[in-house]
């Protein structure tokens, strides 16, 4: 994926031409005190950091839920060129090839790192800066990003779609391994039970995770991962075998779609390019294809 880069960049924002590399940045540790600069800096592209603003949003700069540290990248008058969380998921915003040089520098460094995610070129350059000094690859992977918009077309209402209860925790752990493992090849119910209970459990206790059960087997699930003024991020939507190719899933999507797009201007969700069937879907949902991501995981 390597391939050769020029480490400099000039900021045309700047009043006159600024040269950056990465011995001129400041990379240090957010605090909770700049929250509000941060989800500033993040607006400026809220589709593509949607994952990043939800977890400042959902647990602060320096909550142990984020799995991993906040950092700031920051040029000689202290003005923001990115932002990344590194740990277990690994994600960062930035403007600059220099801060992206810089983060990658920082994350060979973390051995918790598990999942490098970004857009397409981005993660390409940062695996260039980071490989050899870091952990190495366990699996590659891409994937699609997919946005709707308003309006969206109303389809057979769905009866029982409701927010789900800690009552159907069992049921939603299931679904949720299921779909983890056919993505990463890693069941977090032997890994990390407990952890993947806790984070299940939370998210329905925030109203995110919305379901249809019909006798005692759950039909339909999606869950809201983050949620920010702008955009509302989904994962893990499911459709029970039997009821795919039926509409079904595309009227409980529709349904679920009308209501969040109330209160945020799009919806996202990421689908594997490999899975045809499900980008398929999406598009007769009315969801379009907005940019390519890659993933990286990496042995532990």
């Amino acid at each position: 994926m390597a391939r050769s880069l020029v480490l400099e960049e000039t900021i045309t924002n700047a009043p006159r031409p600024t040269l950056l590399t990465a011995r001129s940045l400041r990379v240090h540790p957010l605090a909770n005190e700049h929250e509000a600069e941060v989800l500033a800096f993040l607006a400026a592209r809220p589709i593509h950091t949607v994952v990043i603003a939800g977890f400042i949003r959902d647990n602060g700069l320096m909550g142990p839920l984020n799995r991993g540290t906040f950092y700031a990248c920051r040029d000689s008058e202290a003005r923001l060129q990115g932002v990344a969380v590194i740990g277990h998921h690994t994600l960062m915003e930035v403007r600059t090839e220099a801060a992206l040089q810089t983060f990658a520098r920082v994350a060979q460094d973390c051995r918790s790192v598990h999942l490098i995610i970004g857009e397409e070129e981005k993660v390409e350059r940062f695996w260039s800066y980071y490989t050899g000094g870091g952990q190495a690859p366990r699996r590659f992977g891409r994937e699609l990003l997919f946005e709707q918009r308003h309006p969206v077309e109303v389809r057979e209402v769905v009866p029982g779609l409701r927010l789900a209860r800690l009552v159907d925790l069992v049921d939603v752990m299931s679904v949720q391994a299921r779909m983890a493992f056919e993505e990463s090849g890693i069941n977090p119910l032997e890994t990390d039970a407990l952890g993947f209970q806790e984070r299940c459990e939370r998210r329905i206790n925030q109203g995110r995770v919305w379901i249809v059960m019909k006798n005692r087997r759950m039909i339909f699930k999606a869950d809201i991962i983050s949620d920010t003024p702008e955009v509302v991020y989904l994962e893990g939507v499911y459709v029970s075998p039997e009821k795919r190719a039926k509409a079904y899933g595309l009227n409980c999507l529709s349904q679920l779609g009308c209501s969040l797009l109330k209160r945020v201007g799009s919806i996202c969700l990421f689908v594997n390019e490999r899975n045809l069937e499900a980008q398929a879907f999406y598009r007769r949902a009315g969801y379009t294809l907005q940019s390519y991501y890659d993933t990286i995981f990496l042995q532990q």
